[in-house]
């Protein structure tokens, strides 16, 4: 096992990644080499198809197979061995779809086919776990011999990408997809492949992935406002009431919606938790009465919060933990890309099971007081009230914006981000998205003349409308984004969080503070390449940290 990729990265005698029989992630050895050869075929899958497309030919079935199944690999999603061996049975078949795919189309264009080796034509000796893990090392992403910059890169590129495509997965749950997102992912997943030494062309290729990015969170910004309404300022109940309950935590609004609809009038109440809680500003979900409300703050603290519920719970994508550590495995379920061996799985959003355990909780024995948060601040709200924003900007009653937010996590040094949201001045106002809203959302912020000084732009995926109400503001203004009075405050975790970074700089937007650390995988050069380019910084002393910013703006 090598594991690299997230913030729970071991780190000992200055060798970092997880090398040990199981991961803080909880993810076993064997679990993660099986991911590195699904990974490693999947490169293959794209290598046929990429070359394909160059010649015209696609395959709906090729297209469509990759970014899911890349997704099942990411942090904190799948940790079911025997689901990893079928899935690397279904990538060999989808693979030699593909080298047909591709074999037919240079004949038809009378060429010669390109021979291709490593992934493209990698073979088990067998398909089950032994004979699998056995020959593991020929997928591993370890550095070995590559020089540390090149590695770097090459990490940023993989992680990246797959944080890309988990965003894609989304958006083809709410019926979008897109010729130019398939092509760019078998594009970069050949070029990966390639195992390119050229520092430039990797930094290139990295660029690409972060354009490819922003197109794919367009593309699931569309797909969740055409299905679900556009996001509005909605208050959402934090402390629970009286009756039966399932709680659903991960990302996936299509599956909250079905189920949603399958319970109606079953008497069942559902919660939101982590990142699900932007839920309640969509119109068409918050038009059911029996979503009532969210329950718990980020993901990292699941194993408490969800032994504590007294309902069942549904886990739609990343963010799982052990579900055995809280004695809840008999009520928890999985569902899309999500697994853990011996939970039971949800397959074709036939919710029955999950609603059948709600039933055989107690549920809430009474209402709590009332306590609420806001949500909804999309870039449609925002910008509804662009006037009253560029209104106090200019008369000088708002001096400052921060973005503050991203992936949360247990690692040391995250009460940063709550002592920063602390220290904002009460003439500035803050944006958060992620599930790092977590730290300061609940404490009172005020407002400034009507506008609150917190406003909860969405998911991560929702980086994009952050991103459109700053160029929104940059354009009244006529100046450029990077001449806002604008501070990124970004906490990073895993692989979305490495997409979104990539779209941001690829955008050119700089003054982006990252922590609480940096991602392990990067090299002193690369990171030095990042402060010099993009004016990025680590966080640090978050007074400290504040008061250079106010200083500079």
């Amino acid at each position: 096992m090598f594991c690299i990729q997230c913030e729970q990265t071991q780190n000992r005698d200055n060798n970092p990644g997880c090398q040990l029989s199981r991961g803080l992630c909880g993810k076993e050895a064997e679990t993660a080499d099986l991911q590195d050869l699904l990974n490693y075929i999947l490169m293959g899958i794209s290598m046929y198809a990429h070359r394909a497309r160059a010649l015209g030919a696609a395959d709906a079935d090729v297209d469509h197979f990759v970014a899911p199944a890349f997704f099942t690999t990411l942090t904190n999603v799948n940790f079911d061995a025997d689901r990893f061996v079928e899935l690397i049975g279904e990538a060999i078949e989808v693979r030699a779809k593909a080298r047909n795919l591709y074999t037919e189309a240079a004949e038809a264009a009378g060429q010669a086919a390109q021979e291709l080796h490593g992934p493209a034509t990698w073979l088990p000796t067998a398909l089950n776990r032994q004979a699998l893990q056995a020959q593991a090392h020929i997928a591993s992403i370890a550095q070995g011999d590559t020089h540390e910059d090149i590695f770097a890169m090459q990490c940023l590129l993989i992680y990246g990408l797959k944080g890309c495509c988990a965003y894609y997965t989304h958006a083809l749950e709410v019926g979008k997809e897109s010729e130019e997102i398939y092509a760019g992912i078998h594009q970069y997943m050949d070029f990966i492949a390639s195992k390119s030494q050229e520092l430039n062309a990797l930094i290139e290729a990295a660029m690409g992935i972060g354009n490819l990015n922003l197109k794919v969170m367009a593309l699931l910004d569309e797909g969740n406002t055409d299905r679900f309404g556009h996001p509005v300022p909605t208050q959402v109940r934090v402390t629970p009431v009286k009756g039966k309950a399932i709680l659903v935590s991960g990302h996936d609004l299509q599956d909250l919606h079905e189920l949603l609809k399958q319970i109606e009038g079953k008497g069942i109440n559902i919660y939101t938790h982590g990142e699900m809680l932007p839920a309640h500003g969509y119109p068409e979900l918050k038009a059911y009465s029996h979503l009532v409300g969210n329950y718990g703050g980020a993901w990292q603290d699941q194993q408490k919060e969800f032994a504590n519920f007294p309902g069942a719970i549904l886990m739609t994508s990343n963010c799982l933990l052990n579900p055995n550590v809280g004695g809840y495995q008999e009520r928890i379920f999985t569902a899309g890309p999500v697994g853990w061996n011996g939970i039971g799985h949800i397959e074709n959003r036939n919710f029955a099971p999950l609603i059948e355990a709600a039933v055989a909780q107690p549920g809430f024995a009474e209402d709590q007081i009332e306590q609420f948060v806001s949500v909804g601040f999309a870039r449609n709200s925002v910008l509804g009230a662009a006037d009253k924003v560029i209104d106090g900007v200019k008369s000088g009653a708002i001096k400052h914006f921060f973005l503050i937010g991203g992936c949360d996590g247990a690692k040391p040094g995250r009460n940063y981000f709550t002592e920063f949201a602390e220290q904002t001045p009460d003439d500035t106002v803050m944006l958060t998205l992620g599930c790092g809203k977590f730290r300061f959302n609940k404490q009172q912020h005020g407002d400034i003349g009507g506008i609150p000084r917190l406003l909860d732009v969405g998911q991560c995926n929702d980086a994009y409308s952050a991103i459109q109400i700053a160029v929104a503001l940059a354009d009244a203004f006529d100046c450029e984004v990077n001449d806002l009075p604008l501070t990124l405050i970004v906490s990073w975790f895993e692989q979305k969080a490495a997409a979104v970074l990539l779209s941001l700089l690829a955008l050119g937007i700089k003054n982006i503070h990252l922590g609480p650390s940096l991602p392990p995988y990067l090299s002193p050069t690369v990171v030095n390449f990042l402060v010099e380019t993009f004016d990025l910084k680590p966080t640090g002393n978050a007074q400290q940290d504040m008061e250079a910013i106010l200083k500079a703006s």
